[in-house]
This record gives structure tokens, sequence and C-alpha cells, in this order.
């Protein structure tokens, strides 16, 4: 069963970053979320790209922030997607 804020953390990406993601060719995966952490994973183009940065200040503390404004949130980018993460369309 799903958290509410796993779900709110999925809705947020979903309906604000994950377009942005793809239009450069990446994906966003959902590793776990609570309101105190949040992980997420970046892949396709997005593994090893020094622009992963730019995304993780720009898109992803904005819209994991407005969600849950406490939770200190984890990236990690790579080609292989940690298990059990739930993808972000």
């Amino acid at each position: 069963m799903r958290s509410e804020m796993t779900t709110a953390i999925e809705r947020a990406l979903s309906e604000f970053v994950s377009a942005l993601v793809k239009a450069d060719g990446g994906e966003i995966y959902v590793v776990s979320a609570t309101a105190d952490d949040v992980h997420l994973h970046l892949t396709g183009t997005c593994a090893g790209c020094p622009g992963a940065t730019m995304t993780r200040e720009r898109l992803l503390e904005p819209a994991v922030h407005g969600v849950a404004p406490k939770a200190t949130l984890k990236v990690t980018t790579g080609w292989r997607v940690p298990d059990g993460a739930t993808k972000i369309d």
C-alpha cells in the first residue's frame, strides 16, 4: 500500500517535472518517499549528465518541497534503476 506522501510526491513530479525531464531524454523514478526523506533516481540521458545538479535544484527540489517542505532530497543517477522504484510518467 502506497502512503499518501508517496502518492502526493509522485503526483507533483508527474504534473510539473516529468515532461521537462522527458523532453531531454531522461526519466524519473521514486525510490522511496516519506515526509522526512525522498529518494529519486534519474536515468536515460540524465545518467551522469552534468546538468543533473541544475535539474535537482530548479525542478526536483521545488516540486518535492511543495509537498514535503521539510524532506531531505536524495537524487541518484545511473542506467540501473534501483529495485522497487516507481517510474513517473
